[in-house]
């Protein structure tokens, strides 16, 4: 299967993954362990060394941390055991966290699942818009937290003229913009928008968010694509800091 994906080394600058949903069974991503394998292998020929699993946290997926935890530990078993060589990295488990009206984990919960520094990954509803948790974000925020916004071109009702937006940024919120949006895997005004935040200076961070082997097909041609290339070279992103 993999002798068919061309090796690039493209996303050699970033080194890490900080957003993918590839802990088997939990949510929309991977289904099984093998799916997993097959994916992690496929980003290393990309230039992948470490991948951080962020699967959701939100009313379709309500997941309990100590339980991703316990299936964390089980798959890190079996990457072990399956012997397979040159795989990114699996660093640790964080979370993708919904803050919408159905599911908005408020500050003092324990356990919050983050990324290295105390960073925590969250995202919105992408179709309600009548919903910003601004008081929410500073809350977390004076806990000590450090907020990064998954997909921001990905949210219809925002973009980078918003008012929601540049109160995000006044609070010190990173934005972590879709790889696969710039090749347009969402669409015409995601890929536009995901360029206009990066070309401005606000994406900190871009992540593959990569579920199955549908999105690592699509991560390889990305790879290939110049647009991204170029990108690459021209824009540092803060996604080494994460190793």
């Amino acid at each position: 299967m993999f002798s068919l994906f061309k090796k690039t080394e493209t996303f050699a600058p970033l080194a890490v993954d900080m957003h993918c949903h590839l802990l088997p069974g939990v949510d929309d991503g991977s289904s099984n362990t093998e799916e997993t394998l097959h994916c992690l292998k496929a980003m290393a020929t990309v230039g992948y060394k470490k991948v951080f699993l962020t699967p959701h946290f939100q009313a379709r997926y309500p997941n309990n941390e100590e339980d991703i935890k316990r299936r964390f530990a089980d798959l890190k078993k079996a990457i072990e055991g399956s012997g397979e060589k040159g795989l990114p990295e699996v660093a640790c488990i964080a979370g993708e966290y919904r803050f919408d009206p159905a599911f908005a984990r408020m500050p003092g919960v324990d356990n919050v699942l983050t990324l290295p520094g105390k960073r925590l990954l969250c995202e919105f509803s992408l179709h309600n818009n009548n919903y910003m948790p601004i008081e929410i974000f500073r809350d977390y925020i004076k806990m000590g937290y450090k907020l990064i916004l998954a997909h921001p071109e990905r949210y219809p009702y925002l973009n980078v003229h918003s008012t929601e937006v540049k109160e995000m940024r006044d609070m010190g919120i990173a934005f972590q913009v879709n790889i696969l949006s710039l090749n347009g895997f969402y669409g015409d005004s995601p890929k536009r928008k995901g360029f206009e935040y990066i070309e401005k200076g606000m994406s900190e961070y871009l992540g593959t968010d990569t579920h199955n082997m549908r999105y690592i097909q699509a991560l390889m041609e990305t790879a290939e694509n110049n647009e991204v290339q170029k990108l690459l070279k021209k824009h540092k992103f803060l996604n080494a800091e994460l190793a």
